[in-house]
């Protein structure tokens, strides 16, 4: 399986682990995922009433990977007039973004996070530069007296 292929695999299976999916057949099944995350989201909905939520989420692919997902789940995130395009507002219940939301979000921008670095120093070394290592650390000179 390509990168891609094998990226797309874990961000299912994320998603189905915060979906409930108990069985290997669940797990398989992403739509059905979203689909009762979904629910989830409705049934907090009605036991408790929507807060507004504000995120800010500098990293440009994070912000993008959030608001799907949040559109995904049937949310409609927004920002006002002036504030900073890394700012994203949601209004739901408390429990769904802490429990559901929040902590999915941040696997799944790991996952993609870990895929884009692997990339770009794939890219790096074959068209740049063999060696990806960071700068070296060196003693500050001595200040003359």
């Amino acid at each position: 399986m390509n990168p891609e292929g094998r990226l797309r695999e874990k961000l299912r299976k994320i998603e189905a682990l915060y979906a409930g999916a108990t069985t290997a057949g669940e797990k398989a099944a992403a739509g059905a995922a979203a689909d009762r995350i979904r629910d989830q989201f409705k049934t907090a909905s009605k036991k408790e009433k929507a807060e507004e939520f504000k995120f800010s989420i500098p990293d440009p692919w994070s912000r993008q990977l959030f608001i799907a997902l949040c559109r995904r789940y049937g949310l409609r995130p927004f920002r006002y007039p002036r504030m900073h395009r890394q700012t994203v507002i949601i209004k739901a219940p408390v429990n769904f973004v802490k429990t559901m939301l929040w902590p999915e979000f941040e696997e799944l921008s790991a996952a993609l996070t870990a895929h884009l670095l692997e990339i770009t120093e794939k890219i790096i070394r074959e068209e740049m530069h063999a060696s990806t290592e960071d700068a070296e650390e060196v003693e500050e000179p001595r200040l003359l007296r």
